[in-house]
């Protein structure tokens, strides 16, 4: 990776970390899931609201490091509108591509906006910052009660 799109990337994540999209509660959520990351101390609460097979609106409150808080922004962003489906295959991709364990066409169905975290790859502490907001929003998908952790 160029230092310069290292920077870019940094940039991305700073500015969604200030500006969080999506970051509020949702009144009348038909699932919610909570997520914690004790080694760093995120929190996050997913909310998703579901209308034929899709979310139809998705947002997250929490406190979080600037990956956690970025890492949640774009993932609702990315997944808003889109088939259950879909987004358990954005979470395999995200996942798979932050870990390492990416199948084959991983690199194919991880859209380009979310490769801002390949830095963290490198910190694997730092992995866990960045999928919580998805094991949460796995969670919420799935109907989970119990809260997510990273360990």
């Amino acid at each position: 990776m160029t230092a310069e799109l290292r920077d870019l990337y940094q940039e991305v994540i700073l500015d969604h970390q200030k500006r969080p999209r999506n970051f509020r509660g949702m009144e009348g959520a038909d699932r919610t899931a909570r997520g914690h990351n004790p080694l760093c101390g995120d929190k996050v609460t997913v909310y998703l609201k579901l209308q034929d097979g899709a979310l139809s609106d998705v947002s997250f409150e929490g406190v979080g490091c600037a990956i956690c808080t970025a890492a949640a922004s774009m993932m609702t962003n990315e997944v808003k509108g889109k088939p259950i489906g879909d987004v358990e295959k954005l979470f395999d991709a995200f996942h798979g591509f932050l870990t390492g364990e990416e199948g084959e066409d991983g690199q194919q169905e991880l859209p380009g906006k979310l490769r801002v975290f390949e830095g963290v790859r490198r910190f694997p502490i730092r992995v866990k910052c960045a999928t919580l907001p998805w094991h949460t929003l796995r969670a919420a998908v799935r109907g989970g009660e119990e809260p997510v952790t990273t360990e």
